[in-house]
């Protein structure tokens, strides 16, 4: 648990996005629909209550960008909804990607450990080395001229 602590911690201090950063963007799922694309299709599981804000950045996958503060692509919020979510991010092209996701459980634009959670593209396991984050390899992901879906299963404490 601990080593989650530590990940969910730099993970959510990067996520703390800057004025500077990408763009957020609504949840437009048809952007994520047949024929579309580049986009990639995010289905988020174990999403642990209804209440609060679920959080979903995209992130280019370099060790340079990865969960640095400003350096994320695009974002997506939405209330949370227990259970599954899905959201669709359009990328600019072909390549490597990192996924992102936070949930904010008492939407109040802080992290709190104890009842926030979170998760990363890949379902890396989490450890303390690198200041707590996975690494950009353990998340990285191809994403294709269509769409691509991955899965993010959620961590809470």
């Amino acid at each position: 648990m601990a080593r989650f602590i530590a990940a969910f911690a730099a993970a959510a201090l990067a996520m703390t996005g800057t004025a500077s950063a990408g763009s957020v963007i609504s949840n437009d799922m048809s952007r994520c629909g047949a024929d579309q694309g580049p986009a990639v299709k995010i289905i988020v599981n174990g999403v642990k209550g209804s209440s609060g804000k679920v959080r979903v950045q995209s992130y280019p996958a370099t060790k340079a960008a990865w969960l640095t503060k400003g350096r994320w692509l695009h974002r997506v919020e939405s209330g949370a909804r227990a259970g599954s979510m899905s959201f669709c991010l359009p990328v600019a092209t072909v390549g490597n990607y990192a996924i992102a996701v936070r949930h904010d459980k008492n939407g109040n634009g802080s992290t709190d450990i104890s009842s926030d959670g979170g998760g990363f593209s890949n379902n890396p396991s989490i450890n303390i080395l690198n200041l707590g984050k996975p690494s950009v390899g353990k998340v990285s992901f191809y994403a294709g001229s269509g769409v691509t879906t991955i899965t993010v299963n959620m961590k809470y404490m």
